[in-house]
Formats: C-alpha cells, sequence, structure tokens
C-alpha cells in the first residue's frame, strides 16, 4: 500500500491521517500549527516539519495530500515544488478550479489529481477529526479531461481506503455543485443566524430544532468559512442570484397575496427529492481503467450521481442510481 503523507493536519487532514493508518498505510504529517501537531504526536502519529515530511514524500513515491485552508495552498505548492516536484499529489480542499490553477502555477510536474471529501463538523483541529469521519460519505475525485489515469487512482485508492466513495467528475462541474449544496447554506446559515439574533433574547430563548439545525454550520470558525466560499466566488454568485430570485417571488407573493405556497412546496419537492435518491436502488457499472476513455466514463459515473464504491485490479466498480 502506499504511504502517505498528509500537510495540513486540522479535521480533515487529521481524519485522512488516522483512516489511512487504520487501513494499514504508512502515515506521516506536517502542519503549521503547534496545537495541532503536539496533539497529533502525542496520540502517536509521526509529524515533522513541512520540507522533511514533503522529502521523505519524494524519497518515497508516498501520495502527497494538500489538508490547508485555500489562502495556504500556494505556499504549500511552492515547497513542493522545491522538494517534492514530481510527487503524486491530490487535496481536499473544498473547491477545485483555483487549486488545479495553483498546481499548474506552482508544481506543474506534480502529478495531480484533486480531491474533496463531503464530510466534516462545524468543529476544527486535530481533537476534532477522527478515524470515520468519511465512512459511506463522497469523495469527489476529480477526473478532468487531463488528468493522469494513474494520479486520479492513486487518489481514489486512498478514500476508498478512508471508507468514502469516490465521485469522478470535472473541477468546474464540481464547484459548480458544492456552491449550491454546501457553499451556499453556509451563507443562508449566516444570514439566518444574523436574523436570528436580531430577533433579541425573547427569540433566542425560543429557538428550536429548525433554527439549531439551519445555522449549525456557523459554529465553524469564520475564517474558514470564508475561505471556502469566497475561494468559489463565480460558482456561488450563481447560487446566490438564484436564491435571491426565489426569495423575492416569496417576499412578492407574501406581499400581494399572503400565500407562500409556491414557494413552500417547491422547497418540499426538494427535499424530497433527495430523499428519493438516497433511497433509490442503484445499477452497477464496470469502468475499465486501461480503456482509452476511461476518463470519459468515470465523468460519466458522476454527471449520473454515480460513485465508486470498490476496485477490482484495473476494474472501478461503480454504483448509479437506477431510473
Amino acid at each position: 500500500m502506499r504511504s502517505v503523507c498528509v500537510i495540513g493536519l486540522g479535521l480533515i487532514g487529521g481524519s485522512v491521517l488516522r483512516a489511512a493508518a487504520a487501513a494499514g498505510r504508512t502515515v506521516w504529517g506536517a502542519t503549521g500549527s503547534a496545537a495541532d501537531s503536539d496533539a497529533a504526536a502525542a496520540d502517536g502519529y509521526t509529524v515533522a516539519a513541512v520540507a522533511d515530511a514533503l522529502k521523505r514524500a519524494a524519497d518515497e513515491d508516498a501520495l502527497v495530500v494538500l489538508a490547508v485552508p485555500l489562502p495556504a495552498v500556494d505556499q504549500v505548492l511552492r515547497q513542493v515544488a522545491d522538494v517534492a516536484p514530481h510527487c503524486l499529489l491530490t487535496d481536499v480542499v473544498s473547491v477545485k478550479g483555483p487549486v488545479a490553477d495553483a498546481v499548474a502555477r506552482h508544481a506543474p510536474e506534480a502529478r495531480f489529481a484533486g480531491g474533496h471529501p463531503m464530510a466534516g463538523t462545524s468543529a476544527s483541529g486535530w481533537s476534532a477529526s477522527s478515524t470515520d469521519l468519511f465512512r459511506g460519505a463522497a469523495w469527489v475525485v476529480v477526473a478532468d479531461d487531463d488528468t493522469e489515469v494513474a494520479a486520479w487512482r492513486a487518489a481514489a485508492d486512498l478514500a476508498i481506503d478512508c471508507g468514502a466513495h469516490v465521485v469522478p467528475v470535472t473541477a468546474d462541474e464540481h464547484d459548480a455543485a458544492v456552491a449550491r449544496i454546501s457553499h451556499l447554506p453556509h451563507v443562508l446559515a449566516a444570514v439566518l443566524a444574523s436574523c436570528g439574533a436580531d430577533g433579541g433574547p425573547l427569540a433566542l430563548a425560543l429557538a428550536a430544532g429548525s433554527f439549531g439545525d439551519g445555522t449549525r454550520v456557523m459554529g465553524s470558525r469564520p475564517e474558514l468559512v470564508l475561505a471556502m466560499c469566497e475561494g468559489n466566488r463565480p460558482a456561488l454568485l450563481g447560487a446566490v442570484d438564484d436564491a435571491l430570485g426565489k426569495l423575492g417571488a416569496a417576499r412578492g407573493a407574501l406581499a400581494s397575496t399572503g400565500s407562500l405556497g409556491a414557494t413552500i412546496r417547491a422547497g418540499h419537492s426538494g427535499r424530497a427529492r433527495l430523499a428519493e435518491l438516497r433511497a433509490a436502488g442503484t445499477t452497477r457499472v464496470i469502468v475499465d481503467l486501461t480503456d482509452r476513455d476511461v476518463i470519459d466514463e468515470l465523468q460519466s459515473v458522476g454527471a449520473q450521481g454515480g460513485r465508486v464504491v470498490a476496485f477490482e485490479g484495473d476494474l472501478a466498480i461503480a454504483e448509479i442510481p437506477a431510473d
């Protein structure tokens, strides 16, 4: 099994390190946080300076995982270029286009396939990390037209070993999708939390499940939310515009007719579609990773809402929602 070097040992990076170790891989990490470094070392994991960790990765042909916030990616990639320029490289950053652009600028010789596990909590830091964080979760591994199959497989193998299912999509498809199901919810949660607090002590004293569920992600560190949302600015702008249009229509209907029927029914339908997708059966699809058109085949799996759930030699075993 390929060794894994994780740069950044917060919630996601720490969980990758723990899960990869639990799967039997040799692992080590690095972080700029003294608190996370000390905590990881106290738990028995090898933690080194970034340059030393990357040097070992180069020597052992390990998979390097960037698990730092988007604003820190450029700095780490400069060190990758200096110390391990030809390494196998993936990441767990919440936007994919900007990371791919940064790799092209700073570490163009790296064998790169971007990644993003769709899992997390509002807590942060090594202390919040968990071996089981990714169990059953979707983990995007980018399959752009120019992605090397070997790099994609290395990143996908790690995701499977961590207990996740692999969703192969392009970087643009990923960023457009997460703008709607991850980043927009953070923006709406911020607005909801602010509006609730503006109601004063009584409103907050009466807050129950719907308010708590709707604002949960605002317990995250603001700088992490800002890096995630602002890093996906073009796609998020479109999602915010869509939401504003729907809110405007709801406001107009409430003012003119007193009815929110169209808004509530559309929302109920949207939630039902999510439940139906999760409950749907699946169709098994086999993708031969040696095929000439393998990237196209992987993209098709992701576009249909499918996931790669296992590998058998050079075959990727995927499940696609049944019609």
